[in-house]
């Protein structure tokens, strides 16, 4: 069966720059296997199904997949499968916002400046990092205990730990082995430069070294940690791809309840139709 596809750059304003993730819209009647199969084709770090909703309320649902597992929730195909649903001729219940469904609940999405943005769903772990996880992450990232300024679980869906650097130069400079656990890594650039933070995402469900260009939920997280922990400053954009060769650049904003909004430039650079 023909199905519409596309391939939406996410996190960017030039196409190409960002993320890409793969967009299989009218996904119904594919059974998991299915879509672990053609996610595992298209070898991008996220593909999407997009289906009717279950939930009441809900717009539509997705189910996002790596090429090796399905995660409950992530944060460029979120804003990448919504770009997609609209542009196809998705039609959302409540005017200016959209609500997704996906097994880690509902996210709503709305335009911030222009720009999509998911408000960060709630963690399912935070909290400090035992000593063991440190040891590992150290191993993983090539540096000292004493590098880290800081760190905590920042787990929204994938299993995130947050480490905190001194500096952008120093995640910049970071050489990593393969992960074995997912690690996102934050430094601080100098105060009253255009980005307020260098974001490196590494997990072991891209293999190898397993860096992944622009990270939506990592993004998500660690703004609530450094937001809460007093490391950042609402609004702030981050930077991540430098070390790929990307320009993605991550929008953080925060309302007056708490709520955090993570958004970004959405751009197709493929469509078609995928036999599926």
């Amino acid at each position: 069966m023909k199905r519409q596809f596309c391939q939406v750059d996410v996190f960017a304003d030039e196409l190409y720059l960002g993320n890409p993730v793969a967009v299989v819209l009218d996904a119904k009647g594919l059974d998991t296997a299915e879509m672990q199969r053609f996610a595992s084709w298209t070898n991008l770090s996220e593909t999407t199904f997009v289906l009717p909703p279950q939930a009441a309320g809900a717009d539509y649902r997705v189910r996002i997949f790596t090429p090796s597992r399905e995660l409950p929730f992530a944060g460029h195909p979120t804003l990448g499968t919504c770009h997609a649903w609209l542009s196809g001729g998705g039609t959302p219940q409540r005017g200016d916002v959209v609500v997704q469904e996906c097994d880690a609940g509902l996210i709503e999405l709305r335009r911030i400046g222009g720009a999509l943005a998911f408000a960060g769903p709630p963690l399912l772990r935070s909290g400090p990092v035992d000593d063991e996880t440190l040891r590992r992450i150290v191993s993983v990232l090539g540096i000292g205990r004493a590098d880290i300024v800081d760190a905590q679980w920042v787990d929204n869906g994938p299993g995130w730990v947050g480490v905190l650097l001194n500096s952008a130069d120093a995640v910049l400079a970071l050489r990593p082995g393969p992960a074995d656990l997912d690690i996102g890594v934050a430094g601080p650039y100098p105060a009253g430069s255009p980005e307020a933070f260098e974001v490196r995402a590494f997990t072991p469900a891209l293999g190898g070294v397993g860096e992944d260009p622009v990270t939506g939920s990592l993004n998500a997280s660690l703004a609530g940690w450094l937001l809460a922990a007093g490391h950042a400053a609402a609004p702030y954009v981050a930077s991540q791809g430098a070390a790929l060769g990307r320009r993605g650049r991550v929008h953080i904003t925060r309302d007056p309840d708490g709520t955090i909004w993570v958004g970004g430039g959405t751009k197709t650079g493929v469509t078609g139709r995928a036999d599926l």
